[in-house]
């Protein structure tokens, strides 16, 4: 059942640009099949897009896959190759949102996401921190949003077989966003 109920105490309608000092895009995925490695894309971008009724609102955001950065020089380079992003010919990763919904009393952001040239609806679980003003007097916003997605459906199959048995990946990757955005001033 989609709830209707929108008040959000300290909201402001408007167009938001994502503070990347105080973001971050990350992503994790069972390795070995034992734990799970985590990365993030250094460079990023959104957009959002916050209307008279927060249900109506939109976001688009960027990441740029070079800037992938999991602590692991090697592995890195790998994720560049065509076995993974294949940065060179999809530079980058995208998401644009279709609907927003508050589903007994939690939010979600419905869009497709674009990754290695291959687009699939996904739903966002999307919980804010809250609102204030900074030391400098911008308006902020902050939330967590995280999803999953399977690999495989955005043309990530590269895996390798274990000798102990399994295979060196997990196939589900959970993407986490650490936002804070910043209200554009009139």
């Amino acid at each position: 059942m989609t709830d209707t109920i929108t008040n959000i105490p300290g909201y402001k309608a408007g167009t938001w640009t994502i503070d990347p000092t105080h973001s971050e895009v990350g992503f994790s995925i069972r390795h070995l099949m034992i734990s799970k490695v985590k990365g993030k894309f250094e460079k990023f971008d959104a957009t959002f897009v916050t209307a008279e009724n927060p249900l109506d609102s939109t976001v688009s955001a960027t990441a740029e896959v070079a800037s992938i950065n999991t602590n692991e020089a090697n592995r890195d380079g790998h994720l560049r190759t065509g076995d993974f992003f294949d940065a060179e010919t999809f530079p980058s990763i995208n998401f644009v949102s279709t609907g927003v919904r508050n589903v007994k009393g939690d939010f979600l952001i419905d869009g497709d996401l674009t990754i290695k040239g291959v687009t699939k609806p996904v739903t966002f679980d999307f919980e804010f921190g809250g609102f204030g003003t900074d030391p400098y007097g911008n308006y902020k916003a902050g939330a967590t949003a995280k999803t999953e997605v399977t690999r495989a459906d955005f043309g990530l199959e590269y895996n390798a077989a274990l000798e102990t048995g399994g295979l060196l990946l997990g196939e589900k990757v959970t993407i986490t966003l650490e936002l804070q955005a910043a209200l554009n001033q009139a």
